[in-house]
């Protein structure tokens, strides 16, 4: 093979300690290059060294052949780039073959948002369920409120502890991608429900493995970013008309009412943790094709 097991493993810890990749994109980066060393062996190739630019270029046109997306074959593309860059400072090769590989543009999908008032009937539905202060329910609502109030990632929602919320100020301290601290505000809707969460329900879940965690599962466990999903599934799904979503979805939304309501985008950058205010403008298209499509069927000379 070409890429052997301990590179595999020197390049993962490269991810994890400099770059401050999270586990998931290290499984990513890892699951392309083991089949691109595949591809390499089916065709003979056996050294790193001997990898060309045809090498790289020829997997990623049997992907595309085989009907991968854009995105798919842009990231196996940077897993290349990456992996490479890497080897060429670790001295595994002499040469970076993928300096002058490129990767195909990808088609800007504008993600599906919740119309304000299907937001607001989503969360009015999560404090209805939670009327009879069952601690789950109670979860539930005060888990929505947060998504939707302040546009955090899944996963940031879920590794928040007790601590990293003060409702004194009405801020969240959130842990975002490359382990990047920011502080985030939310309103008083979402802080009466997590108030009401970490008062009288949060108490009853406890167990010996809570640990600081401030949202858990009916177990006493910390609540992972594959129950939440199930959670704005299943809420959701009480919202006649409402598009499916997951709390991804919620990021979106929350980010496009923000710039609908009239939001500088830095702001909203800062908000979201976005790396680059260009991730932040695609709400603005967003916004743009909402106001179009309204336009289009009110305006009688549309």
């Amino acid at each position: 093979m070409a890429i052997t097991e301990a590179m595999l493993e020197d390049f993962t810890a490269h991810l994890r300690a400099v770059k401050g990749r999270s586990d998931h994109t290290v499984r990513a980066y890892l699951g392309d290059l083991r089949a691109f060393d595949a591809h390499l062996a089916d065709h003979g190739v056996t050294a790193l060294e001997e990898v060309t630019l045809r090498d790289l270029r020829d997997w990623l046109g049997v992907l595309a052949a085989g009907g991968a997306a854009r995105t798919t074959i842009a990231r196996r593309s940077a897993t290349l780039r990456t992996f490479f860059r890497w080897a060429l400072r670790t001295d595994l090769v002499r040469h970076d073959p993928s300096l002058r590989l490129a990767a195909p543009k990808k088609h800007r999908v504008l993600p599906a948002v919740l119309a304000r008032g299907d937001a607001s009937a989503l969360l009015d539905v999560a404090a209805v369920a939670s009327d009879d202060d069952e601690p789950v329910a109670v979860r539930d609502a005060a888990v929505l409120e947060l998504l939707y109030a302040t546009g955090i990632r899944v996963g940031e929602l879920t590794g928040l502890d007790v601590d990293d919320v003060d409702l004194a100020s009405n801020v969240v301290r959130v842990i975002g991608k490359g382990d990047k601290e920011r502080t985030v505000p939310f309103g008083a809707p979402a802080a009466k429900a997590i108030e009401r969460w970490l008062t009288g329900a949060r108490p009853r879940l406890v167990g010996a493995l809570s640990g600081p965690a401030l949202f858990l599962g009916r177990r006493g466990r910390r609540l992972d970013p594959r129950q939440v999903r199930t959670i704005v599934h299943g809420l959701l799904g009480e919202v006649a008309g409402a598009p499916d979503m997951g709390p991804h979805g919620l990021r979106h939304s929350a980010a496009t009412h923000l710039v609908e309501g009239g939001a500088d985008l830095r702001m909203v950058q800062e908000l979201l943790g976005h790396s680059s205010l260009a991730t932040t403008q695609l709400y603005t298209h967003v916004s743009v094709e909402r106001l179009k499509s309204s336009y289009a069927q009110a305006h009688p000379r549309a």
